[in-house]
């Protein structure tokens, strides 16, 4: 992908990947709408890169929010479309409110297909267009304590995927990207904590940032990042039961700090 002849929509842009990511791809070139729910937030984004940077307020869990983030994309003329907004979760799951399980859902999975749906029809017109799902490294392997993460970032690669083959005679690419743990807000203390004794690792948005810039530079269709995570991931598709035996020890981990949230 050509950055310097970008014209990118970037959902999430007023979080901590978001942010990151706006900056590295301005420095690539690309020109960027920047959409999200925190309107200071992306306002002082817009002024710090300067450039063809422009910015939308859009709830992507709402009908109105599609559309609006549609409407500015399709003004802007956009060519590439990063669904990058993303909410966590983490708690053993019958403990979970079902609210809180509809809003992960909601936000990691039928929003970015939302926004995909409307802006296909433009997409397509365009000579060249990309679509970017920004998945997890829980997508390809689920892990105790997000199970409705890890569902919502499962059904977004099989939607990239489906996608993907769906267009392969177009000229539109669907690329799917999968990071380890982000060191952002989204992650509350139990879950700092948990990544700590797990000894997890967690990457710095500025890292993720610059792996998928990179990766959208190298052309690349789908892509884990982060060692052994990959590892990992590769053997859940081939040998599950081998995960579910490496997982079944860290259990009580899990079960300890998901309680600590309770208390």
């Amino acid at each position: 992908m050509q950055l310097n002849n970008a014209r990118i929509l970037l959902t999430g842009a007023s979080g901590g990947l978001g942010q990151e990511l706006a900056r590295q791809l301005a420095t690539a070139g690309a020109s960027l709408l920047l959409a999200g729910r925190d309107d200071a937030r992306l306002a002082k984004l817009t002024d710090a890169l300067g450039g063809d940077c422009r910015y939308v307020r859009a709830d992507l869990n709402h009908s109105e929010g599609i559309a609006d983030a549609a409407g500015a994309a399709r003004e802007f003329e956009v060519n590439v479309l990063i669904n990058n907004a993303g909410i966590g979760s983490f708690g053993l799951y019958a403990e979970q409110p079902w609210p809180s399980v509809e809003q992960v859902l909601a936000t990691n999975l039928e929003a970015p297909m939302r926004l995909t749906h409307a802006l296909l029809p433009w997409l397509q017109a365009r000579p060249l267009a990309a679509i970017v799902n920004i998945g997890s490294t829980f997508g390809s392997l689920p892990f105790p304590g997000f199970a409705a993460y890890s569902a919502a970032k499962a059904g977004l690669r099989g939607f990239s995927q489906a996608l993907r083959r769906e267009l392969s005679d177009s000229q539109v690419a669907v690329i799917h990207l999968a990071p380890r743990a982000i060191d952002t807000p989204l992650n509350d203390e139990a879950v700092n904590a948990l990544n700590h004794a797990l000894k997890n690792h967690s990457d710095s948005p500025a890292t993720v940032a610059r792996q998928i810039v990179a990766a959208l530079a190298h052309g690349r269709s789908e892509r884990h990042f982060g060692f052994p995570e990959r590892l990992f991931a590769w053997i859940n598709g081939v040998a599950p039961a081998l995960i579910d035996h490496a997982l079944a020890s860290k259990l009580p981990l899990v079960r300890q700090f998901a309680a600590s949230r309770q208390s």
